[in-house]
Order: C-alpha cells, then structure tokens, then sequence
C-alpha cells in the first residue's frame, strides 16, 4: 500500500533513482575511509562561532527578509558588504 505522500507528487519521481553523489557521499561517513573527493572539508576548519555571529545579526537587522528568495546574482547587501571588502 502506498503511503499518503506518494499520492502528492508526479508518477515519474516514483521512478527516480539515487544520485550518484548520495551514494559516493555515503562512504565519506565511514571512519576508516579517507576521502580525497573535492569540497569536503575538515569540518574543524569551519568558523563555526563566527557563523553563528553573522547570522544572529543578519536576522536581527534583516528578519525574514534575509530569507527570502533573492536575484540569481544574490542579496544585494551581501553582495555590496563582499564587494567593500575584496
């Protein structure tokens, strides 16, 4: 039996096989595998503190707005503040 949510959406997605990526990305969560793969990270290298920072004061200045969808160039604030400091 289906479950509810399979009714929502188009009869092709039920056809729909995982991306190649998933899978590869499943083997970076094994300890004793090392991956070489691009745009992986040391998670340590993260500026984790300084995240949480940015984005507490963009949601104090900028509210729901920063949430919002933006142009495909990106948030104009955003962009300006990178530019100022480039």
């Amino acid at each position: 039996m289906k479950t509810p949510w399979e009714y929502r959406y188009a009869q092709r997605t039920q056809r729909m096989g995982s991306s190649a990526i998933r899978e590869l990305l499943k083997y970076t969560a094994k300890p004793d595998i090392i991956s070489f793969a691009g745009g992986l990270p040391a998670p340590d290298v993260f500026p984790i503190e300084e995240f949480k920072v940015a984005c507490d004061r963009v949601l104090r200045e900028q509210g729901a707005m920063a949430l919002q969808y933006s142009t495909t160039e990106g948030y104009l604030p955003l962009r300006e503040m990178i530019a100022r400091h480039s």
